[in-house]
């Protein structure tokens, strides 16, 4: 029989086709350092609460550090039956240190996966409030260098008024302004720690979500531990912020490529931004302009995918939420590439 960490009052083993379907590995282990570092606060919560003696706890956070580099390094050696990251993480630090079978001690799969998962969001909107203040600039420094150049301006796609270039490059700032606002915002309930809320109820011993939220850099605990383990707005909520950044790009992109058409000719794209024809060699296409155009209708699936999926699901949790995670990857790693491109 292959062992799981929930096997014990199984008399046989998960099927192939369930193993299949149930592993999240493939994915989620791109969360090990969040993982890790989920399970450092709450060994020296543990210990702080005398639950794990010093000895124990140092022991663990050593094999934490060693686990972190194995996977770092790449030298990690994954299991079958490692079904997620945190069953690698739990069973190799383990092997390496016999109190890690205690590390697991008042903390259930569904406050730790929850835990990660905000550690890794609050991460990723940070990464990506950095990338919209590059693009911020980026326009910011080609409408200092327009000086009085003009260009038409448009309604229904017909030519109104004149407008300094100036004025219309930094019109797209203002909406790049606006989603940062959004992903810090959701960012505010994102930062909120839920360990201690346990698989739906807490625990009996004598845990302390403060001390685990603290060592985190969290701002908050959860209020209710049914609330703490059921909540994926702040998956939602970035999902929402990513789509509307991924429109707004879109946005920015359709200029680009209606302003380097022919019968616009208001840009000439560079080289390195453009492709060409293997048939007509007269052609300059705007590939990146049309990779973020299009890629909005991919963040958007995302969004209504996993709205979809969370409209079901009864308090607290279902495994339906391990869908979380591909989206929200998917979406973060689609916007990081568009605002590098643009």
């Amino acid at each position: 029989m292959s062992s799981t960490l929930w096997h014990g009052r199984f008399a046989g083993g998960p099927s192939e086709a369930l193993q299949a379907l149930n592993d999240s590995l493939p994915f989620d282990q791109r969360m090990f350092r969040e993982d890790i570092a989920g399970s450092r606060a709450h060994v020296c919560m543990l210990c702080d609460v005398g639950l794990f003696t010093e000895a124990e706890r140092d022991g663990v956070l050593v094999a934490l550090d060693t686990v972190e580099h194995e996977i770092e390094s790449g030298s990690f050696d994954f299991q079958v039956n490692d079904e997620d990251i945190h069953t690698a993480v739990e069973r190799r630090v383990t092997e390496l240190e016999p109190a890690g079978a205690k590390m697991h001690t008042g903390r259930s799969r569904n406050d730790q996966v929850a835990t990660d998962l905000r550690l890794w969001t609050r991460s990723a909107i940070d990464e990506v409030l950095a990338l919209i203040e590059r693009l911020q600039r980026t326009l910011l420094a080609h409408a200092e260098q327009a000086g009085d150049a003009y260009l038409p301006g448009y309604t229904h796609l017909q030519q109104a008024q004149p407008v300094a270039l100036s004025h219309h490059l930094l019109a797209h700032g203002w909406a790049l302004a606006r989603d940062a606002e959004r992903l810090a915002d959701a960012r505010k309930r994102t930062n909120v720690s839920v360990l201690g809320a346990g698989a739906l109820a807490g625990s009996s011993l004598p845990l302390d979500p403060e001390k685990s939220a603290a060592y985190l850099g969290f701002d908050a605990v959860f209020d209710n531990s049914l609330d703490g383990v059921a909540d994926r707005d702040f998956v939602a909520e970035a999902l929402f912020a990513l789509s509307l950044l991924g429109v707004h790009l879109s946005r920015i992109g359709e200029e680009w490529i209606l302003w380097a058409s022919t019968e616009f000719g208001f840009v000439t794209l560079d080289d390195g931004f453009s492709t060409g024809s293997s048939m007509m060699p007269q052609k300059k296409n705007p590939d990146i302009a049309e990779l973020a155009r299009g890629k909005a209708g991919r963040l958007i699936g995302h969004l209504t995918g996993f709205l979809t999926t969370l409209k079901g699901l009864p308090l607290t949790y279902n495994k339906d939420m391990q869908e979380d995670k591909e989206s929200l990857f998917d979406a973060v790693d689609t916007v990081r590439l568009t605002l590098l491109a643009l």
